[in-house]
């Protein structure tokens, strides 16, 4: 049996559950076949079960990245694609393996940050993660930490304290002093006392760095 016949799609489903089920047992076994007959799915499958098989895929990637990080480029080729389901799902694999191969994604950073602006919150939320990742990688961090400062500086305010969570990790390896000075701006501009809290905890945390 070909494994998109496990797919939601060819089940004749409308939600994800068989999609993420099949995640979840490929990446307890490692099924280095299956996954590339998914990731050659992407590429060439009808819409449906390309969308299927993507979401497969970046859920393998947040289980065991190295799994999926072989087949980095039909991800890449992926955010090509006129169909912001496949954009933000290519976006969120390639945030999966961003801490198995840096070097594959930093080099290509110019085309997954204009795929995220042309895109969904999703794909924005995922390629904020890929920026916080190398912003925390030694031969990163220097191209990398600038670009985070600037998407954190812009980004959308419902957004905006997961990003400094998320940045909260890569200050460490920078100058956190940089990402206090940014959140101090942001908070002016952010009134909801939830949000606040959040921004004002990762501030303390800075401070105490």
């Amino acid at each position: 049996m070909s494994v998109l016949e496990r797919l939601a799609t060819a089940r004749g489903r409308r939600d994800e559950v068989p999609n993420v089920e099949l995640a979840e047992e490929l990446a307890h076994s490692g099924g280095a076949a299956a996954i590339a007959e998914l990731a050659g799915a992407i590429g060439s499958a009808p819409q449906s079960v390309a969308n299927d098989a993507i979401k497969s895929l970046y859920e393998i990637g947040e289980r065991r990245p190295e799994l999926i990080a072989p087949h980095a480029a039909a991800f890449f080729a992926a955010l090509n694609s006129r169909n912001n389901r496949m954009i933000w799902g290519a976006l969120s694999a390639i945030a999966a393996i961003t801490v198995a191969r840096p070097d594959t994604v930093a080099a290509r950073l110019d085309e997954v940050l204009g795929a995220a602006d042309r895109s969904s919150v999703i794909a924005k939320d995922a390629a904020f993660s890929i920026l916080a990742t190398l912003s925390a990688s030694p031969a990163h961090q220097a191209a990398t930490w600038p670009r985070l400062l600037a998407a954190l500086g812009t980004s959308a305010v419902n957004q905006t304290p997961m990003y400094a969570e998320k940045a909260l990790a890569a200050a460490a390896h920078n100058d956190p002093k940089e990402l206090a000075k940014v959140l101090e701006a942001r908070l002016v501009g952010i009134h909801q006392p939830p949000k606040r809290k959040r921004l004002e905890r990762v501030l303390r945390q800075l401070a105490a760095m």
